[in-house]
């Protein structure tokens, strides 16, 4: 018998308001772990109440890596995300501590869970400001020409990854380049779900808190301070749709929570999508304690041995 040769790694996941970051910090505090975030936008200062960052109080409880590592405006690539998360399990390992990647950024997850290596091409915004015109068809058609594997796999529907794929293909890289696979640790990934209809509820709660403790505000003063509409766009869901709120091409508040929900549950529901695909997910049971069942999971996990 010997132990795993790979270090140790829990990963939790989960869709928008599924209450995977509470989770991950109850048993990041329990088994005297740190967090290593992975959410897209959960990097970049100032982007806290819509991307569902933690609160100081919740950062003081137990250590979290990779938020708040990048301005607003600056570029942060997924090769940078994963190079930097590395560091950080490494570290946390290193330190005899157990990691737990949190998040529900299915891309980032993937990228630590199976070790792809990957291509870091710089930004090429000459081809950006000709991209950032194009419709999202548009896009789609010129990533079919450009890289075909690419266009197969990719979110057709977020213009900010289709850009940065057509970014690596005029590189002269490809999408298989860059999904190379080289496993650094061993992954024991557990997955929060709820029934539809307790989700949206939860989804229109947290909209509904978020709009009353200045969510709006928040993306106002991003814009105040120099982030481009352009920008708040691309991050998606509440920066976009607030901006388009302030520009006033959405006329209401309510109207906006109309909106803004409805897009944040088809968000929901391509996350769950992107996560079902990985059958080595094991679903915790929402009828069930969740911190329960999880504690019982990584204990039994920790515990193993393999021949």
């Amino acid at each position: 018998m010997c132990d795993h040769p790979h270090p140790k790694l829990v990963v939790l996941l989960g869709t928008n308001a599924s209450g995977k970051s509470a989770l991950g910090i109850r048993l990041a505090s329990h088994f005297g772990g740190e967090i290593i975030s992975a959410d897209s936008r959960q990097v970049y200062r100032g982007l806290d109440l819509g991307s569902g960052k933690i609160t100081p109080e919740q950062a003081r409880t137990v250590p979290h890596h990779l938020i708040d590592v990048a301005e607003a405006t600056d570029y942060y690539s997924l090769a940078q995300y994963q190079q930097a998360a590395y560091g950080a399990i490494d570290a946390i390992v290193a330190a005899g501590k157990i990691p737990f990647l949190v998040g529900g950024t299915g891309l980032y997850i993937s990228a630590i869970v199976e070790g792809y290596e990957l291509v870091d091409v710089p930004p090429n915004e000459p081809l950006r400001a000709e991209l950032e015109n194009l419709s999202l068809e548009q896009l789609v058609e010129r990533l079919e020409k450009a890289d075909p594997e690419a266009a197969r796999q990719i979110d057709r529907k977020n213009s900010r990854r289709l850009i940065r794929a057509l970014e690596i293909a005029a590189a002269g890289q490809t999408h298989a380049a860059g999904r190379q696979r080289k496993p650094r640790y061993d992954c024991l990934q557990l997955g929060l779900s709820w029934p539809k209809e307790i989700l949206e509820e939860r989804i229109e709660q947290r909209l509904r808190d978020r709009l009353d403790e200045g969510m709006i505000e928040e993306v106002a003063g991003l814009r105040h301070r120099g982030v481009s509409d352009l920008w708040l766009e691309k991050l998606g869901l509440e920066y976009r749709y607030i901006t388009r709120y302030l520009r006033g091409e959405i006329g209401t508040l309510e109207e906006l929570r109309l909106q803004l929900g409805i897009a944040i549950r088809q968000f929901a529901k391509d996350q769950l999508t992107w996560f079902k695909r990985d059958r080595r997910i094991i679903w915790l049971d929402n009828t069930k304690d969740y911190f329960q069942e999880a504690d019982d999971r990584i204990q039994e996990w920790v515990n193993a041995k393999v021949t």
